[in-house]
Parts: structure tokens; C-alpha cells; sequence
């Protein structure tokens, strides 16, 4: 979707400064907030896809105004909500109002370690040839879609190269909304910034964008 959360490239959005030894969290609750998320998946029964699209998918001032984890907790909040795990007067509250809702299975302590190392593998076999090699001008096209998708705004209309074929992933644009993995193909694409951004950028800048088949046309 075309969102606050795409402000990659965007003049509006001024330049990255990024904070000297940063801290992993910058505050108890931020880590809370982390593990959280990634353990109500299990109960929750979402995708990685479903949980982005949940934490884009509000308006500019509402979005603007979090940060990182408080962004990462309404999120949360949504797909809780959505599945009927919580109920709104608990948000409000702060605190459990109603009987707990029974689950098909928990995160354990034992098993986070073993989650976090081994993650969910995207790649799948694929269906069909890949349609782009290495080498190839491709145009990424002028989309549009309401729901989640991997494609930047800053690079639709705009050509670049194929760099690398990356293999068949889950599509997210599908699994984001519940219709089934939809493996495609996955490309690194190089655009040069003079075909981004005019002559005013630099000369020797070049963005690669990794990007699914259905995103691209022949250029």
C-alpha cells in the first residue's frame, strides 16, 4: 500500500543520521514489545507479511507520530483484536478484563532460542521459468495495491538491471492477505540514481531494490 511507512527516497523525509553505538532497545519496554510480538505469533497464527501490513496500515499522523516499537505494539494490538484474543476495553484498561481465549499452542522458553536461529525459510520451488536473467532491463511497474507490498514507491515507473536471480520466494503481496504463499520469482535489481532521481544526483550512486517477477515488466 502507499503509506507514511514508504518514505524511502522521499524529500519530505530529510536524510538518515544514524545514532552513534545504538542500543539494541532503548528502553525496557522496547524489548518487552519485541518478544511479545514474536511470541503471540504462535497463537496468533499470522505471517511475518500479515504483521507488516498490520503496523503500515494507519494513517500518515498516526504513524509519524510513534516510534519504532510503539508502531511494532499497535501492530500487535491489531491482529490481537482482529482474531478476537483481546477485546478493545482491555487496550483502553492496560490489563486482562476477560477470561483468557483458549489457543492451539504457545511459544515456550525452551523453544524461543531454536525459533529465532532456524526463522521461516521463504524459499519454495517453483511453478515456472523465471522470465528475467542477469543482465536484463527491466522496468518496474506503476503500482498501486491497497494491501502490503515489497515494492518502494521511489523505483516504480523508473529501469534498472538485473544483478541477480535470487530464487522463488513467497510472494507478500498474497500471504499478507491470508490467499496462500503464491511463490514467485526474486530479483536484485540496480537502478542509477541519475534514473531515480535526475541529473542532480550523484553520478556514481547506484540503488538495488529486491524485487518479485509480478513487479517488473521488460524494458
Amino acid at each position: 500500500m502507499d503509506g507514511a511507512h514508504d518514505m524511502g527516497g522521499v524529500k519530505w523525509s530529510g536524510p538518515v543520521v544514524p545514532e552513534p553505538d545504538e542500543p539494541v532497545f532503548h528502553a525496557e519496554w522496547e524489548r518487552r514489545a519485541f518478544a511479545i510480538t514474536m511470541a503471540m505469533g504462535m497463537p496468533g497464527g499470522w505471517n511475518i507479511d500479515m504483521s507488516r501490513f498490520a503496523r503500515e496500515d494507519r494513517p500518515p499522523e498516526d504513524y509519524l507520530s510513534k516510534s519504532y516499537y510503539q508502531i511494532w505494539l499497535a501492530g500487535l494490538e491489531r491482529l490481537m483484536l482482529e482474531r478476537s484474543l483481546i477485546a478493545s476495553d482491555e487496550i483502553e484498561a492496560g490489563k486482562p478484563l476477560h477470561p483468557a481465549k483458549q489457543v492451539a499452542k504457545t511459544l515456550t522458553p525452551k523453544d524461543v532460542a531454536s525459533m529465532l536461529h532456524r526463522g521461516r525459510p521463504t524459499e519454495r520451488d517453483a511453478v515456472a521459468p523465471a522470465r528475467f536473467g542477469a543482465g536484463d532491463r527491466v522496468r518496474a511497474k506503476i503500482i498501486h495495491p491497497p494491501t502490503h507490498t515489497r515494492l518502494p514507491r521511489y523505483v516504480r515507473g523508473h529501469t534498472g538491471i538485473v544483478e541477480r536471480v535470487l530464487g522463488c520466494h513467497v510472494f507478500p503481496d498474497s500471504s499478507a492477505t491470508g490467499a496462500g504463499e503464491n511463490p514467485q520469482w526474486l530479483y536484485t535489481v540496480t537502478f542509477d540514481g541519475a534514473e531515480l532521481w535526475g541529473e542532480a544526483s550523484d553520478r556514481n550512486l547506484t540503488v538495488s531494490v529486491d524485487a518479485f517477477e509480478p513487479y517488473l515488466e521488460a524494458a
